[in-house]
């Protein structure tokens, strides 16, 4: 056999899927980086350039072939000699001819801060950068999401190449994780092939070796035992598929796959899930792959120019529709893989994930998710990376999967889910009825064919709309033109083009729009780069300092750092003596708050083998995904536990875990008939069913909802509505008479009916009593408080009752079981009601800790108007409710509906203290670290960071007089008594002055005048920081310690209202003389204030006190003209942290940890 195949030539030193051989890796390899043969750039942006001596390089596009008159091109770099710790300018040039096992661009040789070690990748997302080096021009090209690789390849090569069918194929041996080896007489199509399916693979990313072309010499590299991407000459391919095992070989001239013929029979490659390839090969067939009929219509052009730059567009908008393409088939593969996910302790449910896939699926999926690459993906999923996947996940989820991510209640299939999936005789093959109704004929369910290891195209003409490729226009890149490199590479030449390069960078920054943040920040890291080419460190560093006030995200942490060190002592001092260095250098060394890494284990759920305490009971029920809120995991403990020691054994929690899983499946299994799914709410879904039981409606199955009970007759199947829980009286257990032996039945008195509904449950008589008692409290309690979390949670009381039962199956079950009926205990011993003030002007509670293990504190409200653009979303111009909560999180809620519009992201790791919506795009946060958050709301990032103040940033204001915020400056001030005015648009610090003394908790702005409120008095400046007035506190408190906690400015009555620190009583002075004794308005049963807000007339005000001598959260509502308490609003159990107002329409108040949740209250 020749080119020297044979068993002993193994891989070497593979001892993991990123073990980086010398020969052919591609361990740090992001993507189809064309950055591969531009080494060039280097010298001129940060590319990742730390190729080692033997690494391989991927060649890109036209330049892979072994053809020796064809020249690639390397790089090598030299060290300024006055400076070793950065490369000399431009790089000489050298050739090599291809064709050899690798080729090897030469490292930097600079041994301190170097643009090779560990710099971050360049940011080229939306830039398009061009140079000339005559007479070649390099293109370094855009790209529309800043985590994709960058890309120059033409995509649409493989489907000229292979049908649907078969690139499907080709995807399943990637995602499987195959010995994938391609074929072609052409040596460059070996590269371009593999490049563009390993980016329809994007996000996730081939681990494993990749040599895209195998010389003669190479060949035994086929036989490695792992798993690896190659490409060989089609001359090979005979002898390859003779002597290798276990390989699929990709014939691309042919459009072929075929397996090595030893192991032929044994091959296994299983096909996509069908729905999903379906719709795939529609969306390619919908394409259009040639550019001559593109552009057939068009009039011809003699400008060369102009069809090359015609050409290009064409091919960048199909690249986008066919990225968008294979992106919808990795969403539609692994969009289910997040219902599965604990966040919290990263465990992925394997095991119940494929229970919810298609029995025909279950080959392919197996066998994914035992690889590397989707283990990648699950590290992401778990880390909240918002990449691709996630966005289009998000973009194009259904609105009942958005509110189902938002109940806490395990989730059940609605009528309407139910209704399509009836409809859908499609999706019915793949499902077997575990639930069958009363009398319900047996449905026959046709034999799945066997499906061949290669698609056929199916017909389609059932399928619509979802199908249709998306018609994307790509957004047009912004392009910068370099400047043209000239010889000889003198020292002169080079800086002279230094020069030119700051230059060109400093006119196209001088011409940008003040709010095209992102792109100024681009040009920010390439002139810091050739600042640092230059030798000019405080330059580098003040453009990268800029990166934090226009994308924090390309900010390079290492190479500043490296920077910093390697500075003189002269050069360090003079940086420090530059207020916007000295921060940057602090936080860079002088306080080496490492950032933590983050933790990417990720765990596959496993039932315990061990005997289980509260805590570790705790976390194994959490990793399940049964439940996640501590309370009702301890009184679950409680109910598993009674009468016996305070630890649960392995064999109970799998009865347990068993018996919620089987009843889970159940329920996503049943069937509703039409007639009784009319009767029932859409979002309605079937918790619980009966067995067959004698009442006085009827024989059939009792069946409870979220909302009612109603039964499922036998014979002909119909619904009796026995009531909705709202108007149940009362609930009773007792027995019937039936010949000599008493039943026992279940009694439930409606307030509409006369006659009282009577079932003979037999021995599921107690259970049910319990179920329907509880859900009958719940419900009471969510309408007396406004607060339809309370039915939610009681759904989790009751499923969690009937797996305890079912475990247990012991005469103590229901005893047991009566430990979760936690709202009917406390319906019976404490007072549903709240007062008739509260109940009339409460409009709505809403949780924004829900999913979370524990209630957090909520710290900071905002609401911001919605606004029509039809640039944006629609769901953009909704209102939204911004809600902070520990540790930095944010949650906002979409006001129109009062659902969750985003999910919690981090602000930084502090408390947040204030938000301001900026201007119609920006919210603004101060936080307790002393940074200022921009979070965008179009895009719910946040990329920018003002890190001017040096302690807590207490408070945030904006211009009055502005409903919709407009305005050009943002004042933000700090504990320690700074004061900044901002330039909205420029991020630019306008203003500054700094009060005597510290303490600055909040400010306003009223008749061109600061009104700053420290603990010891109200400062009344100029914008300038001149003191006008002052009120202190000690000149009317001589007696008693105190200080100002809160203040408003009532400028219509010319009034300041205060509060201080142990009073309950709110002081008001007039702004006319402040020197004058302060009116007083007692707070009855006031213990402590907190907050407080002018709302119209009103001023609203939060605290804590007692209720009913209990400790309670309460708000005070007092009229501003007459200082009376109008109203004495109690709704939250713990301490009223926040108000806002939202459009003086309706009043937002947050509570304390002990509840965490949000009141929405009706304004007068």
């Amino acid at each position: 056999m020749s080119a020297g195949i044979g068993p002993t030539a193994w891989w070497p030193s593979t001892t993991g899927p990123c073990t980086m051989s010398t020969v052919s890796t591609m361990a740090q390899r992001t993507g189809s980086r064309p950055g591969r043969l531009w080494a060039l750039l280097a010298a001129l942006c940060p590319t990742p350039c730390a190729w080692s001596p033997g690494s391989p390089i991927t060649t890109p596009s036209r330049t892979a072939s072994p053809d020796p008159s064809i020249l690639l091109v390397s790089w090598s770099f030299g060290c300024r000699a006055g400076h070793p710790a950065f490369p000399e300018g431009l790089p000489r040039a050298s050739t090599r001819v291809a064709g050899t096992r690798c080729w090897q661009p030469v490292s930097w040789q600079a041994q301190k801060p170097s643009l090779s070690e560990g710099t971050e990748p360049p940011p080229l997302d939306f830039l398009r950068q061009v140079f000339h080096m005559k007479p070649l021009q390099i293109v370094f090209p855009a790209r529309a999401d800043p985590e994709s690789p960058i890309l120059d390849l033409d995509l649409h090569l493989p489907l000229l190449c292979f049908r649907p069918e078969k690139v499907l194929q080709v995807l399943t041996c990637f995602l499987t994780e195959q010995r994938i080896v391609f074929f072609s007489s052409d040596w460059a199509l070996l590269t371009l092939v593999a490049e563009c399916f390993m980016a329809y693979l994007y996000p996730l990313q081939w681990q494993h070796p990749f040599v895209p072309i195998l010389s003669d010499q190479m060949l035994d590299f086929v036989m490695a035992p792992t798993s690896f991407l190659m490409g060989c000459h089609l001359d090979h391919f005979e002898e390859v598929s003779k002597e290798a095992d276990g390989l699929v070989l990709v014939n691309i001239d042919h459009g072929s796959i075929t397996y090595s013929k030893s192991t032929d029979d044994n091959v296994d490659i299983p096909d996509v899930p069908l729905l999903a390839a379906q719709t795939f090969i529609q969306r390619v067939q919908s394409l259009q792959l040639h550019h001559e009929l593109h552009a057939a219509h068009l009039l011809s052009s003699t400008d060369l120019n102009e069809a090359q730059a015609h050409r290009r567009a064409w091919q960048q908008k199909l690249n986008c529709q066919i990225q968008q393409t294979t992106l919808q088939l990795l969403v539609s593969i692994f969009r289910d893989v997040k219902n599965h996910l604990n966040y919290e302790h990263r465990v992925f449910n394997s095991e119940e994930f494929l229970k919810t896939r298609a029995a025909g699926d279950h080959q392919f999926y197996k066998q994914v998710l035992d690889t590397y690459m989707f283990h990648s993906f699950l590290k992401a999923r778990l880390n909240r990376r918002m990449d691709a996947f996630a966005q289009m996940d998000l973009d194009t989820q259904s609105e009942e999967d958005r509110i189902n991510g938002t109940l806490v209640s395990p989730r059940r299939p609605t009528v309407e889910k139910i209704a399509s999936r009836k409809s859908s005789h499609l999706q019915v093959t793949h499902r077997r009825m575990v639930v069958s109704m009363p009398n319900l004929q047996d449905i026959a369910m046709p034999e799945l064919a066997p499906r061949n290891s290669s698609l056929r195209l199916t017909d389609t003409a059932g399928c619509t709309g979802s199908s249709a490729v998306l018609n994307v226009t790509p957004k047009s890149p912004y392009t910068f033109k370099i400047p043209e490199i000239h010889f000889p590479l003198v020292s002169e030449c080079v800086q002279a083009y230094y020069a030119d390069f700051v230059t060109l960078l400093s006119k196209a920054m001088d011409f940008l729009a003040p709010d095209n943040s992102l792109l100024l920040a681009r040009y920010f890291y390439l002139r810091g780069l050739v600042h640092l080419m230059q030798g000019q460190l405080l330059s580098a560093l003040l453009d990268f300092q800029n990166l934090y006030k226009t994308d924090i995200r390309i900010f390079p942490a290492d190479l500043v750092k490296r920077t910093v060190e390697s500075m003189s002592a002269p050069e360090r001092a003079q940086a420090e003596r530059a207020p916007e260095l000295m921060r940057l250098i602090s936080e860079i060394l002088d306080k080496p708050h490492e950032a933590s890494k983050l933790d990417d284990h990720v765990k596959n759920f496993e039932l315990p083998k061990e005997y289980m305490q509260l805590d570790d009971f705790m976390k194994r029920v959490q990793e399940s995904g049964i439940v996640k809120d501590a309370s009702t995991i301890q009184r679950l403990f409680e109910a598993l536990t009674v009468g016996q020691q305070k630890q649960i054994d392995p064999e109970t929690f799998k009865d347990f875990y068993n018996c919620w899983k089987e009843t889970e499946a159940e329920a996503q299994e049943v069937s509703l008939p039409w007639l009784v799914m009319e009767h029932l709410d859409k979002n309605e879904c079937v918790y619980k069913l009966s067995s067959s039981v004698r009442t006085n409606l009827g024989v059939g199955k009792i069946a409870m909802t979220q909302k009612r009970l109603f039964l499922l007759t036998e014979g002909r199947p119909g619904y009796v509505e026995i009531s909705t829980f709202r108007n149940i009286e009362e609930v009773r257990s007792t027995s019937t008479a039936f010949l000599l032996r008493r039943i026992p039945a279940l009694k439930i008195k409606v307030a509409s009916k006369k006659e009282v509904f009577e079932a003979n449950l037999k021995t599921e008589c107690d259970l049910w009593h319990l179920m329907v008692k509880e859900m009958w409290a719940g419900k009471k309690l969510a309408d007396d408080h406004k607060d339809p979390q309370y039915v939610q949670q009681a759904l989790t009381h009751v499923l969690l009752m009937d797996a305890v039962v079912g475990t247990l199956q012991s005469p103590g079950a229901i005893y047991a079981a009566s430990k979760l009926s936690y709202f009917d205990k406390m319906r019976k011993e404490v007072p549903m009601g709240l007062p008739k003030t509260t109940v009339e002007t409460l409009k709505h509670k809403i949780n924004p800790s829900a999913g979370e293990m524990f209630p957090q504190a909520v710290d900071a409200l905002l609401y911001t108007p919605g606004h029509l653009d039809p640039a944006e979303k629609v769901e953009d111009a909704h209102p939204k409710l911004w809600c902070a909560l520990s540790d930095g999180k944010v949650t906002v809620f979409d006001a129109s509906s009062w659902t969750i519009h985003q999910h919690s992201f981090k602000v930084g790791t502090a408390k947040v203290n204030c938000m301001v919506m900026a201007d119609q795009n920006q919210v603004w946060v101060g936080s307790e670290d002393s940074v200022i958050y921009i979070i965008n709301v179009h895009s719910m990032s946040c990329n920018k960071q003002l890190t001017d103040h040096c302690s807590s940033v207490t408070d945030l204001i904006v211009q009055d007089g502005q409903r919709v915020p407009r305005c050009s400056e943002v004042y933000s001030c700090s504990m320690d008594g700074t004061v900044l005015a901002w330039n909205v648009s420029t991020l630019q610090v306008t203003g500054r002055f700094q009060l005597s003394s510290g303490g600055l908790t909040s400010i306003r702005l009223h008749g061109g005048r600061l009104w700053c409120c420290t603990g010891n008095s109200i400062m009344v400046m100029t914008t300038n920081g001149f003191l006008c007035q002052e009120l202190k506190i000690e000149e009317h408190f001589k007696d008693i310690s105190t200080s100002f906690l809160a203040f408003q400015l009532l400028p219509e009555q010319e009034q300041l209202w205060a509060a201080c620190a142990g009073r309950s009583e709110v002081y008001i002075w007039s702004l006319k003389d402040l020197a004058q004794l302060p009116q007083r308005v007692p707070l009855k049963d006031c213990s402590e204030i907190i907050c407080m807000i002018r709302v119209k007339k009103q001023v609203w005000v939060g605290s804590r006190g007692l209720w009913q001598g209990t400790p309670r959260g309460k708000i005070y509502v007092i009229d501003a003209e007459r200082k009376t308490v109008e109203k004495e609003l109690v709704a939250h159990t713990d301490t009223v942290r926040t108000l806002c107002s939202a459009e003086d329409r309706y009043v937002l108040s947050g509570s304390g940890r002990e509840e965490g949740k949000i009141a929405i209250w009706k304004g007068e």
